[in-house]
């Protein structure tokens, strides 16, 4: 009904409203999506809270992936990026903090590592949100083995990553198994997943495709 009204009374309000309503939409998807993104300092934290509840109510492991970040919903996943080396690390958010200066972001002992920064402890970071809590996600994305072994998941990871690519490592429990798995993307079609999948097999790695 309401539609009707505004139609009677110019074209143009239809018209005005259709963009503000685009527009306002667009500023919210922003900090929804891997558009929101933020440039700052990041530090680690790693023995001293090991094995302590975190935010989010899981226990803090300082040799796995994860952050704690002030005000992104806890399970959001971003990617963080080093602008001084260029490494790139996938991970969520499961904690509270850093609470000390400028900082923006608390990375566990494990991604510090992997990010090349913990001898420095502190580096320049850009850390943009892939994926929040409760965000309908479809696609495909490749696992490269499930390893009991955490190095053994690092060293794939680390020889995947050396090609150009930016794999992930997930930990899951599997009746009371702590177990590695190695994972890459997100893709949104299953022929761009086989498509990486197939260059990467020519190199050696053998994965599967895993629809979301």
């Amino acid at each position: 009904m309401k539609l009707k009204v505004i139609w009677r009374i110019d074209h143009s309000a239809i018209l005005i409203l259709v963009l503000l309503l685009f527009l306002s939409g667009c500023s919210h998807v922003s900090k929804q999506s891997s558009t929101w993104e933020q440039i700052g300092t990041a530090s680690w934290y790693g023995r001293d809270f090991h094995g302590n509840p975190t935010a989010s109510g899981e226990k803090y492991n300082m040799y796995g992936y994860s952050a704690a970040h002030k005000t992104l919903p806890l399970g959001t996943t971003v990617r963080v990026t080093h602008l001084a080396n260029g490494r790139k690390i996938v991970l969520p958010i499961n904690d509270r903090g850093p609470f000390v200066g400028d900082r923006i972001i608390d990375l566990s002992y494990g991604a510090a590592r992997r990010l090349g920064m913990v001898e420095e402890g502190l580096a320049k970071v850009r850390v943009e949100v892939l994926k929040t809590p409760g965000t309908l996600t479809y696609g495909y994305v490749l696992q490269f083995g499930s390893y009991a072994e955490r190095n053994n998941a690092l060293h794939v990871a680390n020889q995947i990553a050396m090609r150009g690519y930016t794999p992930s490592i997930e930990e899951v429990v599997v009746k009371g198994k702590s177990f590695h798995r190695v994972r890459l993307g997100e893709y949104p079609s299953l022929q761009q997943a086989r498509g990486v999948a197939e260059k990467l097999h020519s190199e050696g790695f053998a994965s599967v495709i895993i629809q979301l």
